[in-house]
């Protein structure tokens, strides 16, 4: 697991990094001032890029990614298809087992008086807030996509997309900071331990080859 890390240390360390930043955030201030001061920061262009772009931690992009994959490696496809089932069952878990019914950003300032900022039409869930299972999804995808990619020293940059949708479910008014905090630990998880779990499985039968 070590050397996994290290091999891939671009990508985990400026993760860490990220991890740290939001979580002393949200030791400074609290969840309701943070989406706030998310909220307060709309235009029109953010309000598009935002609402499309929330799409690429939707479980459809993952299933797509994970048969284009199989289509380049049996291998990378089928670790794909296993990181989406383990994050995916992690998320439906907490959702609706643990944390069923916590209240989303819509329900909880239902009835606080204060105008926030929302796009015409989107639907706007309001319940099973913990946690943001789109984050989930877009941080299982990329960690995996960097775990694969030969070129270790850009592995930080596929950070930018997860990040991105991350914001994304805050700016669109369906998540606390701290579900998109917890979402992004639980989506990298998933790919790194079936990853590992798979490497593991491939020196074991080596040996046993052997």
């Amino acid at each position: 697991m070590i050397q996994l890390l290290r091999h891939n240390r671009s990508y985990f360390v400026s993760y860490a990094v990220l991890f740290l930043a939001v979580g002393i955030l949200q030791l400074l201030y609290t969840q309701e001032q943070l989406i706030r001061w998310v909220n307060a920061r709309n235009t029109p262009e953010a309000d598009f890029l935002f609402q499309n772009f929330t799409y690429l931690g939707d479980g459809v992009f993952f299933v797509v990614m994970a048969l284009l994959l199989f289509i380049r490696s049996k291998r990378h496809g089928l670790l794909a298809l296993g990181s989406f089932a383990v994050s995916s069952l992690t998320s439906i878990f907490l959702k609706q087992v643990v944390f069923h019914g916590r209240p989303r950003p819509a329900l909880f300032f239902a009835d606080s008086g204060w105008e926030y900022h929302v796009i015409k039409g989107l639907n706007m869930a309001t319940i099973n807030s913990f946690p943001s299972g789109h984050t989930i999804s877009a941080f299982a995808v990329f960690t995996l996509l960097a775990l694969f990619d030969e070129r270790k020293a850009r592995g930080w940059a596929l950070l930018i997309p997860g990040i991105l949708v991350a914001y994304s479910r805050v700016y669109l008014f369906q998540h606390f900071t701290v579900d998109v905090f917890a979402g992004s630990l639980i989506g990298v998880l998933s790919s790194v331990l079936v990853y590992w779990g798979w490497e593991k499985q491939k020196q074991r039968r080596n040996q046993t080859a052997a």
